[in-house]
């Protein structure tokens, strides 16, 4: 959550902006990323979240609302460990193989 100080009193703030949620809906609902995302995924992308996250946005920016708050910070840390759940395929190396510079063997 950040804080942003406004004169003495200095309140919390959404983990993003609102716009960034609207711009990731509109994204997400454009015909380029569907296209995309059915050929990588096979299905369309499920954008109902995205307006969620906005409207909550909004209500806690207008209204200090607790329980868009509340519903705000839990769908970022689901989309935090969504993020995470995912380990990279490929083991990453320091350096090169001690023998790098010899000739391939095409013969075998």
């Amino acid at each position: 959550i950040g804080w942003r100080a406004r004169g003495r009193r200095v309140r919390p703030q959404p983990p993003r902006s609102c716009e960034d949620y609207w711009g990731e809906w509109k994204h997400c609902r454009g015909l380029r990323h569907a296209f995309h995302h059915y050929y990588a995924h096979g299905e369309l992308p499920e954008c109902g979240r995205w307006r969620e996250d906005y409207e909550a946005c909004r209500a806690w920016e207008r209204h200090r609302a607790a329980a868009a708050q509340e519903a705000l910070c839990k769908s970022e840390r689901a989309r935090v460990m969504e993020k995470q759940k995912y380990a990279p395929v490929w083991k990453l190396r320091k350096s090169p193989p001690p023998d790098w510079y010899l000739p391939l063997d095409h013969d075998k």
